[in-house]
Protein backbone atom coordinates (compact mmCIF):
# COMPACT_ATOMS: atom_id res chain seq x y z
CA UNK A 1 0.00 0.00 0.00
CA UNK A 2 1.04 3.13 -1.10
CA UNK A 3 1.50 5.36 2.63
CA UNK A 4 1.53 8.50 1.19
CA UNK A 5 -1.89 8.04 -1.18
CA UNK A 6 -4.33 10.63 -1.18
CA UNK A 7 -6.56 12.94 -3.00
CA UNK A 8 -5.32 16.84 -3.40
CA UNK A 9 -8.54 19.03 -2.87
CA UNK A 10 -8.53 22.22 -3.92
CA UNK A 11 -10.80 25.11 -5.54
CA UNK A 12 -9.88 27.83 -7.99
CA UNK A 13 -12.58 30.06 -8.83
CA UNK A 14 -15.72 28.34 -9.96
CA UNK A 15 -13.56 25.25 -10.03
CA UNK A 16 -13.69 22.35 -7.97
CA UNK A 17 -10.32 20.19 -8.18
CA UNK A 18 -9.63 16.82 -7.01
CA UNK A 19 -6.35 15.21 -7.95
CA UNK A 20 -5.36 11.26 -7.60
CA UNK A 21 -1.82 11.36 -5.65
CA UNK A 22 -0.45 7.76 -5.19
CA UNK A 23 2.84 7.48 -6.62
CA UNK A 24 4.44 4.29 -5.71
CA UNK A 25 0.72 2.37 -6.92
CA UNK A 26 0.01 4.62 -10.48
CA UNK A 27 -2.67 6.20 -8.30
CA UNK A 28 -4.48 3.23 -6.94
CA UNK A 29 -7.35 3.61 -4.92
CA UNK A 30 -7.26 3.44 -1.12
CA UNK A 31 -10.30 3.57 1.19
CA UNK A 32 -9.14 6.71 2.09
CA UNK A 33 -8.76 8.26 -0.84
CA UNK A 34 -12.46 6.88 -1.72
CA UNK A 35 -13.69 8.22 1.52
CA UNK A 36 -11.88 12.12 0.37
CA UNK A 37 -13.61 11.93 -3.05
CA UNK A 38 -16.99 11.42 -1.46
CA UNK A 39 -16.18 14.29 1.12
CA UNK A 40 -15.36 16.40 -1.34
CA UNK A 41 -17.87 16.04 -3.42
CA UNK A 42 -20.74 15.80 -1.28
CA UNK A 43 -19.50 19.82 0.42
CA UNK A 44 -19.25 21.05 -3.39
CA UNK A 45 -22.96 19.42 -4.56
CA UNK A 46 -25.04 22.42 -3.02
CA UNK A 47 -21.94 24.92 -3.06
CA UNK A 48 -23.47 27.72 -5.12
CA UNK A 49 -19.63 28.97 -5.71
CA UNK A 50 -18.51 25.60 -7.37
CA UNK A 51 -20.04 25.01 -11.14
CA UNK A 52 -18.13 22.30 -11.91
CA UNK A 53 -15.36 19.83 -10.26
CA UNK A 54 -11.93 18.52 -12.46
CA UNK A 55 -10.43 15.20 -11.89
CA UNK A 56 -7.09 14.10 -12.61
CA UNK A 57 -4.42 12.80 -11.17
CA UNK A 58 -0.62 13.48 -10.30
CA UNK A 59 2.18 11.78 -12.86
CA UNK A 60 2.87 10.79 -16.42
CA UNK A 61 1.95 7.06 -16.49
CA UNK A 62 -1.42 6.70 -15.28
CA UNK A 63 -4.92 8.71 -13.70
CA UNK A 64 -5.88 5.75 -11.97
CA UNK A 65 -4.57 1.64 -12.06
CA UNK A 66 -7.31 0.47 -10.15
CA UNK A 67 -8.02 -0.30 -6.19
CA UNK A 68 -5.67 -1.32 -3.89
CA UNK A 69 -6.22 -5.14 -4.74
CA UNK A 70 -3.01 -6.24 -2.23
CA UNK A 71 -5.23 -4.58 0.81
CA UNK A 72 -8.49 -6.18 -0.68
CA UNK A 73 -6.04 -9.46 -0.63
CA UNK A 74 -4.90 -9.09 2.94
CA UNK A 75 -8.97 -8.89 3.94
CA UNK A 76 -9.71 -11.68 2.37
CA UNK A 77 -6.66 -14.30 3.49
CA UNK A 78 -6.87 -13.10 6.83
CA UNK A 79 -10.82 -13.69 6.96
CA UNK A 80 -11.10 -16.95 5.15
CA UNK A 81 -15.26 -16.82 4.50
CA UNK A 82 -16.08 -13.70 5.83
CA UNK A 83 -17.14 -11.43 6.63
CA UNK A 84 -14.14 -9.61 5.11
CA UNK A 85 -14.53 -6.16 6.68
CA UNK A 86 -11.89 -3.75 4.79
CA UNK A 87 -12.52 -5.64 1.41
CA UNK A 88 -16.52 -5.31 1.85
CA UNK A 89 -16.19 -2.00 3.13
CA UNK A 90 -13.95 -0.72 0.22
CA UNK A 91 -16.36 -1.99 -1.92
CA UNK A 92 -19.73 -0.82 -0.42
CA UNK A 93 -17.85 2.72 -0.24
CA UNK A 94 -16.45 2.87 -3.81
CA UNK A 95 -19.31 1.85 -5.08
CA UNK A 96 -21.49 4.65 -3.23
CA UNK A 97 -18.74 7.49 -4.52
CA UNK A 98 -19.34 5.83 -8.02
CA UNK A 99 -23.07 6.42 -7.75
CA UNK A 100 -22.49 10.12 -6.30
CA UNK A 101 -20.28 10.50 -9.17
CA UNK A 102 -23.43 8.99 -12.27
CA UNK A 103 -26.03 11.30 -10.57
CA UNK A 104 -23.73 14.15 -9.80
CA UNK A 105 -26.10 17.62 -10.09
CA UNK A 106 -22.88 19.68 -11.57
CA UNK A 107 -20.40 18.95 -14.52
CA UNK A 108 -17.69 16.52 -13.67
CA UNK A 109 -14.63 16.80 -16.48
CA UNK A 110 -12.08 13.88 -15.80
CA UNK A 111 -8.51 13.76 -17.47
CA UNK A 112 -8.11 10.13 -18.32
CA UNK A 113 -4.35 10.73 -18.83
CA UNK A 114 -1.93 7.21 -19.15
CA UNK A 115 -3.00 3.48 -17.35
CA UNK A 116 -7.28 3.86 -16.42
CA UNK A 117 -7.70 0.41 -15.16
CA UNK A 118 -10.59 -0.80 -12.84
CA UNK A 119 -11.59 1.00 -10.18
CA UNK A 120 -9.85 4.52 -12.08
CA UNK A 121 -12.50 3.15 -15.08
CA UNK A 122 -15.09 3.00 -12.47
CA UNK A 123 -14.06 7.27 -11.56
CA UNK A 124 -14.00 7.74 -15.41
CA UNK A 125 -17.20 6.52 -16.68
CA UNK A 126 -19.17 8.25 -13.79
CA UNK A 127 -17.90 11.29 -15.31
CA UNK A 128 -19.91 13.81 -17.55
CA UNK A 129 -17.37 14.78 -19.60
CA UNK A 130 -14.53 12.35 -20.53
CA UNK A 131 -11.31 13.08 -21.88
CA UNK A 132 -8.76 11.46 -23.09
CA UNK A 133 -5.29 11.53 -24.28
CA UNK A 134 -2.76 10.44 -26.80
CA UNK A 135 -1.76 8.00 -24.50
CA UNK A 136 -4.88 6.78 -22.65
CA UNK A 137 -4.99 2.98 -22.06
CA UNK A 138 -8.12 1.52 -20.92
CA UNK A 139 -8.37 -2.14 -19.39
CA UNK A 140 -10.79 -4.42 -16.72
CA UNK A 141 -8.61 -7.09 -16.17
CA UNK A 142 -10.62 -8.55 -13.44
CA UNK A 143 -10.22 -12.04 -15.00
CA UNK A 144 -6.55 -12.28 -14.59
CA UNK A 145 -7.29 -12.07 -10.92
CA UNK A 146 -10.90 -13.91 -10.06
CA UNK A 147 -12.67 -10.55 -9.84
CA UNK A 148 -15.52 -9.19 -12.33
CA UNK A 149 -15.47 -5.92 -13.70
CA UNK A 150 -17.47 -4.13 -11.29
CA UNK A 151 -18.04 0.06 -10.35
CA UNK A 152 -20.40 0.02 -12.23
CA UNK A 153 -18.64 -2.22 -15.22
CA UNK A 154 -21.91 -4.09 -15.60
CA UNK A 155 -23.48 -0.61 -16.72
CA UNK A 156 -21.59 0.63 -18.77
CA UNK A 157 -20.04 -2.30 -20.73
CA UNK A 158 -23.19 -3.34 -21.57
CA UNK A 159 -24.15 0.05 -23.03
CA UNK A 160 -21.48 -0.10 -25.76
CA UNK A 161 -22.21 -0.79 -29.64
CA UNK A 162 -22.44 -4.94 -30.35
CA UNK A 163 -20.80 -6.96 -27.97
CA UNK A 164 -17.30 -4.85 -27.08
CA UNK A 165 -18.74 -5.15 -23.51
CA UNK A 166 -18.78 -8.70 -23.51
CA UNK A 167 -15.20 -9.00 -25.16
CA UNK A 168 -13.53 -6.11 -22.96
CA UNK A 169 -14.98 -7.70 -19.39
CA UNK A 170 -14.21 -11.87 -20.93
CA UNK A 171 -10.70 -10.79 -22.23
CA UNK A 172 -9.11 -8.18 -20.21
CA UNK A 173 -8.39 -6.76 -23.27
CA UNK A 174 -6.65 -3.01 -23.56
CA UNK A 175 -7.98 -0.54 -25.24
CA UNK A 176 -7.11 3.31 -26.09
CA UNK A 177 -8.21 6.93 -26.48
CA UNK A 178 -10.01 6.37 -29.77
CA UNK A 179 -11.92 3.09 -28.91
CA UNK A 180 -13.01 5.08 -26.28
CA UNK A 181 -14.68 7.86 -28.27
CA UNK A 182 -15.55 4.83 -30.77
CA UNK A 183 -17.28 3.22 -27.86
CA UNK A 184 -19.40 5.95 -26.79
CA UNK A 185 -17.35 5.93 -23.21
CA UNK A 186 -15.34 8.86 -23.88
CA UNK A 187 -16.55 12.43 -25.51
CA UNK A 188 -13.32 14.32 -26.27
CA UNK A 189 -9.64 13.82 -27.46
CA UNK A 190 -6.97 16.39 -26.27
CA UNK A 191 -3.26 16.44 -26.10
CA UNK A 192 -1.95 16.16 -22.57
CA UNK A 193 0.13 19.21 -22.98
CA UNK A 194 -2.77 20.67 -23.79
CA UNK A 195 -4.15 20.10 -20.07
CA UNK A 196 -3.03 23.97 -18.65
CA UNK A 197 -4.90 24.89 -21.35
CA UNK A 198 -8.17 23.31 -20.60
CA UNK A 199 -8.02 24.23 -16.94
CA UNK A 200 -7.35 28.24 -17.77
CA UNK A 201 -10.33 27.83 -20.40
CA UNK A 202 -12.55 26.07 -18.22
CA UNK A 203 -11.62 28.62 -15.37
CA UNK A 204 -12.29 32.00 -17.67
CA UNK A 205 -15.88 30.59 -18.46
CA UNK A 206 -19.05 32.72 -18.21
CA UNK A 207 -21.15 30.23 -16.06
CA UNK A 208 -24.87 31.64 -16.65
CA UNK A 209 -27.95 30.99 -15.29
CA UNK A 210 -29.50 31.00 -19.12
CA UNK A 211 -27.21 28.37 -20.17
CA UNK A 212 -26.73 24.73 -18.90
CA UNK A 213 -23.53 24.36 -16.78
CA UNK A 214 -22.97 21.07 -19.39
CA UNK A 215 -23.57 23.09 -22.35
CA UNK A 216 -20.56 25.51 -21.30
CA UNK A 217 -18.47 23.02 -20.90
CA UNK A 218 -18.78 21.38 -23.40
CA UNK A 219 -18.88 23.59 -25.65
CA UNK A 220 -14.97 24.72 -24.28
CA UNK A 221 -14.26 21.75 -24.49
CA UNK A 222 -15.34 20.90 -28.21
CA UNK A 223 -13.62 24.35 -29.01
CA UNK A 224 -10.11 23.58 -27.91
CA UNK A 225 -10.60 19.87 -29.66
CA UNK A 226 -11.16 21.97 -32.74
CA UNK A 227 -7.70 23.92 -32.42
CA UNK A 228 -5.68 20.76 -30.51
CA UNK A 229 -4.39 18.46 -33.01
CA UNK A 230 -3.55 15.02 -30.85
CA UNK A 231 -1.19 12.21 -32.45
CA UNK A 232 -2.45 8.73 -31.79
CA UNK A 233 -2.62 5.63 -32.96
CA UNK A 234 -5.59 4.22 -34.46
CA UNK A 235 -8.17 2.13 -32.57
CA UNK A 236 -8.20 -1.43 -31.72
CA UNK A 237 -11.66 -2.41 -31.71
CA UNK A 238 -13.50 -1.08 -34.83
CA UNK A 239 -11.59 -2.60 -37.23
CA UNK A 240 -11.78 -5.84 -35.33
CA UNK A 241 -15.64 -5.39 -34.55
CA UNK A 242 -16.86 -8.00 -36.74
CA UNK A 243 -14.01 -10.46 -35.16
CA UNK A 244 -15.49 -9.60 -31.78
CA UNK A 245 -19.29 -9.41 -32.19
CA UNK A 246 -18.44 -13.55 -33.95
CA UNK A 247 -16.02 -14.58 -31.07
CA UNK A 248 -18.79 -13.46 -28.47
CA UNK A 249 -21.62 -15.44 -29.93
CA UNK A 250 -23.35 -18.04 -28.11
CA UNK A 251 -23.30 -19.12 -24.47
CA UNK A 252 -20.46 -18.75 -22.22
CA UNK A 253 -19.26 -22.27 -23.15
CA UNK A 254 -19.66 -21.43 -27.30
CA UNK A 255 -17.42 -17.91 -26.57
CA UNK A 256 -14.87 -20.10 -24.81
CA UNK A 257 -14.66 -22.25 -27.55
CA UNK A 258 -14.68 -19.81 -30.01
CA UNK A 259 -11.70 -18.03 -28.38
CA UNK A 260 -9.65 -21.20 -28.65
CA UNK A 261 -10.90 -21.98 -31.75
CA UNK A 262 -9.21 -18.55 -32.73
CA UNK A 263 -6.20 -18.72 -35.19
CA UNK A 264 -4.93 -15.12 -35.72
CA UNK A 265 -1.27 -13.18 -36.28
CA UNK A 266 -3.09 -10.22 -34.74
CA UNK A 267 -1.22 -9.56 -32.33
CA UNK A 268 -4.66 -7.87 -30.11
CA UNK A 269 -6.47 -10.26 -30.76
CA UNK A 270 -4.25 -12.87 -29.34
CA UNK A 271 -3.13 -11.16 -26.57
CA UNK A 272 -7.11 -10.97 -25.58
CA UNK A 273 -7.66 -14.62 -26.45
CA UNK A 274 -4.82 -15.16 -23.81
CA UNK A 275 -6.56 -13.17 -21.43
CA UNK A 276 -9.55 -15.12 -21.70
CA UNK A 277 -7.80 -18.56 -21.19
CA UNK A 278 -5.67 -18.08 -18.71
CA UNK A 279 -8.25 -16.43 -16.60
CA UNK A 280 -10.07 -18.33 -13.81
CA UNK A 281 -12.72 -20.73 -14.95
CA UNK A 282 -15.58 -19.83 -12.64
CA UNK A 283 -14.61 -16.23 -13.03
CA UNK A 284 -15.13 -15.95 -16.60
CA UNK A 285 -19.01 -17.77 -15.56
CA UNK A 286 -19.73 -15.29 -12.77
CA UNK A 287 -18.52 -12.21 -14.82
CA UNK A 288 -20.69 -13.90 -17.85
CA UNK A 289 -23.64 -13.87 -15.72
CA UNK A 290 -23.01 -10.85 -14.03
CA UNK A 291 -23.14 -8.91 -17.42
CA UNK A 292 -26.30 -10.58 -18.33
CA UNK A 293 -28.97 -10.41 -15.53
CA UNK A 294 -27.66 -6.57 -15.08
CA UNK A 295 -28.39 -5.75 -18.57
CA UNK A 296 -32.24 -4.40 -17.89
CA UNK A 297 -31.16 -2.88 -14.23
CA UNK A 298 -30.94 0.52 -13.81
CA UNK A 299 -28.11 1.88 -12.30
CA UNK A 300 -29.03 1.70 -8.29
CA UNK A 301 -29.79 -1.82 -8.99
CA UNK A 302 -26.11 -2.08 -11.04
CA UNK A 303 -24.33 -1.14 -8.04
CA UNK A 304 -27.10 -2.98 -5.29
CA UNK A 305 -25.74 -6.27 -7.69
CA UNK A 306 -22.29 -5.56 -7.81
CA UNK A 307 -21.72 -5.69 -3.74
CA UNK A 308 -23.70 -8.37 -3.55
CA UNK A 309 -20.98 -10.42 -6.20
CA UNK A 310 -17.84 -8.71 -4.87
CA UNK A 311 -18.92 -9.03 -1.51
CA UNK A 312 -19.13 -13.35 -2.39
CA UNK A 313 -15.87 -13.49 -4.52
CA UNK A 314 -13.94 -11.81 -2.02
CA UNK A 315 -15.01 -14.27 0.80
CA UNK A 316 -13.92 -16.95 -1.92
CA UNK A 317 -10.35 -18.36 -1.88
CA UNK A 318 -10.41 -18.18 -5.61
CA UNK A 319 -9.85 -14.54 -5.26
CA UNK A 320 -7.17 -14.39 -2.70
CA UNK A 321 -5.25 -17.10 -5.69
CA UNK A 322 -5.57 -14.95 -8.30
CA UNK A 323 -4.16 -11.77 -6.38
CA UNK A 324 -1.22 -14.29 -4.99
CA UNK A 325 -0.25 -15.42 -8.49
CA UNK A 326 -0.30 -11.86 -10.35
CA UNK A 327 0.81 -9.55 -7.39
CA UNK A 328 1.69 -11.07 -4.37
CA UNK A 329 4.18 -13.90 -5.68
CA UNK A 330 4.12 -12.64 -9.10
CA UNK A 331 4.52 -16.24 -10.52
CA UNK A 332 1.77 -15.88 -13.06
CA UNK A 333 0.73 -19.44 -12.37
CA UNK A 334 -2.71 -19.25 -10.67
CA UNK A 335 -4.01 -22.83 -9.50
CA UNK A 336 -7.56 -22.12 -10.32
CA UNK A 337 -10.16 -24.34 -8.62
CA UNK A 338 -11.48 -25.59 -11.66
CA UNK A 339 -9.56 -26.02 -14.76
CA UNK A 340 -12.48 -25.58 -17.14
CA UNK A 341 -15.82 -24.16 -17.53
CA UNK A 342 -17.63 -27.70 -17.26
CA UNK A 343 -15.91 -28.51 -14.40
CA UNK A 344 -17.48 -25.87 -12.22
CA UNK A 345 -20.84 -26.96 -10.45
CA UNK A 346 -23.93 -24.89 -11.43
CA UNK A 347 -25.36 -24.89 -7.80
CA UNK A 348 -21.68 -22.94 -6.74
CA UNK A 349 -21.59 -21.05 -9.34
CA UNK A 350 -25.71 -19.89 -8.48
CA UNK A 351 -23.89 -19.23 -4.27
CA UNK A 352 -22.36 -16.09 -5.84
CA UNK A 353 -25.48 -14.45 -6.93
CA UNK A 354 -27.30 -15.09 -3.55
CA UNK A 355 -26.92 -12.30 -0.73
CA UNK A 356 -24.56 -12.75 1.92
CA UNK A 357 -26.66 -10.64 4.05
CA UNK A 358 -30.15 -9.52 5.11
CA UNK A 359 -29.81 -6.27 3.93
CA UNK A 360 -27.67 -5.67 1.16
CA UNK A 361 -25.72 -1.76 2.65
CA UNK A 362 -26.82 -0.08 -0.86
CA UNK A 363 -30.14 -0.75 -0.63
CA UNK A 364 -30.76 2.91 0.23
CA UNK A 365 -29.69 3.55 -3.56
CA UNK A 366 -32.93 1.99 -4.47
CA UNK A 367 -34.98 4.59 -2.89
Amino acid sequence: MDEHARVVVNRSGSLGLLTLEAPATLNSLTLDMVDQLQSALDSWADDEGVKAVFIDASGEKAFCAGGDVQALYRSAVENPGGPCDYAEAFFEREYRMNFTLHQYPKPLIVWGHGIVMGGGLGIFAGCSHKIVTERTRFAMPEVTIALFPDVGGSYFLNRMPGSIGRFLGLTAASFNGNDGLYAGFADVMLPQASKPAVLDALLAIGWSADASSASLVSQCLEGIAAREVCETDPGFIEPRLADINALCTGSTQQVYQNFVALDTEDKWLTKARDGLLHGSPLALLWIDRQLTISRPMNLAEVFNSELLLGTNIVRHPEFAEGVRALLIDKDRNPQWQFKSLADVPAPLLDQFFEPPWSDNPLADLLS
